[in-house]
């Protein structure tokens, strides 16, 4: 069972990609954001066995969003939905993985919201190296990760998460030094980009411009519209 979660927030203004709203205003980068979650939900529709929506907070309004989102871009059916627990977020990636690996043989991802153009074929290839490696990362150029994987082999879910300082540019390099002391062995991905400030949102531009006349077919059409409109 290959399953792939995406962690993501109810796109409500002031809640929702603050370092970009100090300069764009809550508003606007919600309203991004909500493409963001659109087109991940469209694009990764048909990857793995089981899609999975990480949704915070975990409230019933939050509950209906994402209903009413995931019915209109994809039908009910092709995402579940399962509600954050109200941890810091390492306990809740732990928990993740505790809730959704259920066997040996599954091999577990998840993912977050702030990366739209990450490639299906990095996904593919975070479960090929599940195949022979206890976890898989995807290294962000902010000093994260925009992926992470799990297989079912995996004694201990928390172990990756324990004692990492959430949101600094060590979060890598802390979960990296937690594989090694726990003897877990590391696929690795190649670095990719998240959209979480003005510069960040100038280099998605310039991105998807390239990917257009390269004849990719990204299918970030959401996203794609909002910044044609935004730019007038």
């Amino acid at each position: 069972m290959r399953t792939l979660g995406i962690f993501a927030k109810q796109p409500v203004p002031g809640r929702v990609k603050t370092r970009l709203a100090t300069d764009w205003g809550n508003e606007r980068a919600a309203a991004l954001y909500e493409c963001f979650i659109r087109d991940l939900l469209a694009k990764f529709v048909v990857v793995g066995d089981r899609r999975v929506i990480g949704f915070a907070p975990s409230t019933i309004e939050a509950r209906q969003w994402f209903d009413t989102t995931t019915n209109q871009e994809t039908g009910k059916a092709a995402w579940e939905l399962w509600p954050q627990p109200e941890l810091d977020l390492g306990s809740r990636m732990a928990n993740f993985f505790a809730t959704w690996t259920e066997s040996a043989a599954h091999r577990t991802i998840l993912i977050g919201s702030d990366s739209p153009t990450v490639p299906v074929a990095y996904l593919q290839q975070a479960w090929q190296l599940l195949e022979d490696n206890d976890c898989v990362l995807g290294p962000a150029t902010d000093g994260g990760y925009y992926l992470i994987g799990l297989r079912g082999t995996v004694q201990d879910f928390a172990a990756p998460f324990n004692d990492v300082e959430w949101s600094t540019s060590g979060v890598l390099a802390q979960t990296v030094a937690r594989l090694k002391q726990h003897e877990l062995s590391l696929g690795l991905l190649s670095p990719w980009y998240d959209v979480d400030s003005a510069d960040a949102v100038e280099t998605l531009t310039g991105h998807l411009a390239a990917l257009e006349l390269a004849g990719d077919e990204h299918k970030l059409s959401a996203t794609e519209r909002f910044l044609r409109l935004d730019r007038g």
